[in-house]
């Protein structure tokens, strides 16, 4: 039977992180507000596990994306199918990441598209590359993890 995953990326700031990474992929930011709202009522969480985001509740070292076409879980409006944590970490990124995300984008969209998440915060890590028919440009999102925006 295949394993089910999401991908996890420690960071500082996982809400700034996520809202990034739901803007590059046109991804849906997971609200949690309704669960923690019900968790906070039962007494199971205090209010110190959670600030205020765009004016309402979500985790403090917690944030997610979904595949907005996936299925989610509409109690906690958390993605089960293709989804990105991303968790806080004390430490800052200090060397090139051992695993990264490839946004195939198609040939004649490399450009644009990292024009596009330059305007997002992202910045330009390398000139095109390529190797046989593939083409793609490395990227930092805000946080300095790299990224290709791919043929």
């Amino acid at each position: 039977m295949p394993v089910h995953f999401k991908i996890v990326i420690d960071c500082a700031d996982p809400h700034r992180l996520a809202a990034f990474w739901a803007e590059a992929m046109d991804y849906k930011l997971e609200d949690h507000s309704p669960f923690i709202a019900g968790l906070l009522s039962q007494g199971v969480i205090t209010e110190d596990l959670l600030t205020e985001v765009d004016g309402h509740h979500a985790w403090k070292t917690l944030a997610a994306i979904r595949n907005p076409d996936d299925p989610f879980d509409p109690a906690s409006d958390a993605g089960q199918g293709m989804r990105i944590l991303f968790q806080q970490v004390p430490e800052p990124k200090t060397v090139k990441n051992r695993m990264h995300l490839d946004l195939h984008v198609g040939l004649d969209n490399i450009d644009a598209e990292t024009e596009r998440l330059e305007g997002l915060g992202a910045a330009r890590a390398s000139d095109r590359l390529s190797e046989g028919p593939a083409q793609w440009i490395v990227m930092q999102d805000p946080e300095g993890n790299e990224f290709c925006v791919h043929s």
